[in-house]
Order: structure tokens, then sequence, then C-alpha cells
């Protein structure tokens, strides 16, 4: 297949994804208070599920598919996607959560493929990620309270990116430590959510300590932690690693802190710390590699891609430090911002794959 044709297949996809990270940008700066004009009614109550099922979701299902080589892959994106739109679109009850189930389903068919070929532990980690996805967009579809659908959300975004960094480590062989505070990790996530089905305070205090846990092996035996010493790319996605592992670290420590907290401010904090601080600094990170590979499209790293990261990360304190304390003002500032960097981290993308695509096809002038 061309690149040509592989590459129309799948920008129709992504462009799903940013359908749905735009206008759950949009419902989040609403939900926060800012005077914007009500593209529709349902799309407040439809902010997490935009961000994590519709962005998130398909983006992940996206990459996977892609990896997998197979047609019947891109099911699962599509899924996802459509369900994002018809969400946007003031589709309400069970139908974008049934999409989202089926989407999650197909993610997991994926990683059994994948085990099927390759049977490593990471694949296993992003395989149990997957059924985390299923399990709580079956939630979702039955109607269970949006916070007990959430903590299986946070399961399947922390198991697919620690999953993969562990495959990263593979290049430089895991230590012993690194394997035991990684299956820690892991164990005390699952056991968190298992539990958290019959008693939900104690299911997310042991939770919180697995994400905790999760960031300390990041922090200490991730590959990033070498490449930090480098320069160019690899010190930029090293960085975005990092810095990333640190707000899932904030995220377990406030579940430890606020327990089970069904809305408000420190619930607030909890989400954003993960599924902003955490799994969007990771993209900021892996974009640079992903895209690529993604889109057929060349994409060189440059130096102003710290400025977004940076953004985002000092917008997030913002907003963390105002939902613990009660700035409401500050933590609208904070929300803005954030999404400021969301959006500018996109826009510097494009200017890059612009930028590369000329580069490639100016004649190389003779010396």
């Amino acid at each position: 297949m061309s690149e040509h044709t592989q590459r129309a297949r799948r920008v129709p996809l992504l462009m799903l994804a940013v359908a749905s990270l735009l206008a759950g940008l949009w419902a989040g700066l609403r939900r926060l208070g800012w005077d914007l004009p009500e593209l529709r009614p349902t799309l407040l109550m439809a902010h997490g599920p935009l961000m994590v099922c519709g962005f998130l979701g398909t983006l992940i299902s996206l990459e996977r598919a892609i990896a997998l080589g197979r047609s019947w892959g891109l099911l699962g994106p599509l899924a996802a996607g459509t369900g994002g739109v018809l969400a946007i679109a003031g589709v309400g009850g069970v139908v974008p959560a049934c999409l989202a189930l089926a989407a999650s389903a197909a993610l997991l068919a994926m990683y059994v493929d994948f085990v099927g070929k390759q049977r490593a532990a990471s694949m296993y980690v992003m395989l149990v990620g997957a059924a985390l996805w299923l399990v709580g967009n079956m939630l979702w579809f039955l109607g269970r309270p949006m916070n007990e659908v959430t903590y299986w959300w946070i399961g399947f975004v922390t198991l697919t990116i620690m999953g993969e960094r562990y495959g990263f480590s593979r290049m430089v062989g895991p230590t012993k430590g690194s394997k035991w505070m990684f299956a820690f990790s892991i164990a005390f996530i699952l056991l968190g959510l298992l539990v958290s089905a019959v008693f939900l305070t104690a299911g997310v205090l042991i939770l919180g300590i697995g994400l905790i846990a999760g960031d300390r092996w990041i922090s200490w035996y991730d590959i990033s932690r070498r490449t930090l010493k480098h320069s160019g790319l690899p010190r930029y996605v090293a960085l975005s690693i990092q810095s990333g592992s640190m707000w899932l670290g904030v995220g377990g420590l406030l579940m430890l802190i606020f327990k089970d907290i069904p809305a408000g401010p420190h619930y607030d904090a909890i989400l954003h710390a993960v599924f902003v601080g955490f799994a969007i600094s990771m993209i900021f990170g892996h974009a640079p590699l992903i895209f690529p590979s993604v889109l057929k499209l060349p994409l060189q790293y440059q130096p102003y891609f710290y400025v977004p990261l940076v953004l985002l990360h000092a917008s997030l304190v913002q907003r963390v430090a105002s939902d613990l304390f009660g700035w409401t003002y500050l933590r609208q500032w904070g929300g803005f911002l954030s999404t400021a960097a969301i959006l500018l981290f996109f826009v510097l993308n494009v200017v890059s794959v612009v930028s590369s695509r000329k580069n490639a096809s100016s004649p190389v002038e003779s010396q």
C-alpha cells in the first residue's frame, strides 16, 4: 500500500480525535466559567468522555492499529472517533458509550493479536490496560456514576503508558529492582480497581499507592532518566516523560488525601493531574516519534517544542494549587493556559511538518 493511500485512511481518523479534543477543551473552559458560546447544551457533561474516549482512545487505538498492520484494526479508532463526534452533535443516551465500548473491544482484540506474536510483559500490561478501558466503558454504558467510571479510565491510560515505557526499557535491560517496582505498581493499580467495585474508598486508596509507585518506577528506572544527559530530541522526550511522571505521583497522592471524593475542585485536581499532567505530557514527548509513523509525514524536532511543554506544567501547577486553596480566578486562568499549551503544541507540530516537507523537497546546493 502506497504512503498516499495509508495517509488517506489515517488522517480522517486522526481528525476525529482532534475534533473530540477541540470540543472537549471548549467544554472544559465553559465548565471553568469562561463566557464562551454554548455549542450544545449536552457538551458540558461530555467533557470527560470526549477527552478520554474521543481523543485519547482514538489516538491510542489508531497508533496500535497502524502497528498491527491489519485493516480491521482501524475499526477501533473509527468507533471511538465516531462516538466523540456524535457526542459533539448532541447525541446522548447510550450511543456514545456503546461506540466507546466497541472501540475498547477492538483495542483489546488488537492486543490479543500482538501477544500472540510477541509474548512480552509490556504487551500483557497494555492488553490489561485495554481491558480496563472496556470495563470502564461498560460501567459508563450501564449508567454508573462518572467518578466510578473515571478510575477505570485512569487505569487504562496509566497501564497503556507504563506498558509502552517498559517495552522501551528492554533496550537497556531492566534490573531486578525495576521489575519489582513495576510489578508492585501494576499489582496495586489492578487491586485498587477491583476493590473499588465493592469498597470504593479502600479501592481508591490502593489505586493511589499504585500510581505513586508508577511515578517512582518511571522516575528511577525508565530509560528517559539516562537520556536526560543527551541533547536535542532525546533530552526533550526525556523531560516530557519525567515531568509527566511527576503528575502521576501527584494524582496518586491526592487520592490518598481526598479518597473517593465524587466531584468538586479536589476531584478536578486528581483528574487533571493524571489526564493532563501525565497523559498529555507523554503525548508531547512521544509525538515527534509517533506522528511521522501515523501520518507518513516528516516531523523534525525543534527547540520551540519546549514552549508548550513548560506552559503546560506551569499552568497545571496553577490550576491544581487553585483547586486545593479555592482560588477560583486563578483556577480559570490555569485551565485557559493549559488549553493554550495543548493547542500551541499541535500548531507547532503542523509548522514543523510543513517546514520539514519544504526542506525535503528543496534541491541540495552543490558545494
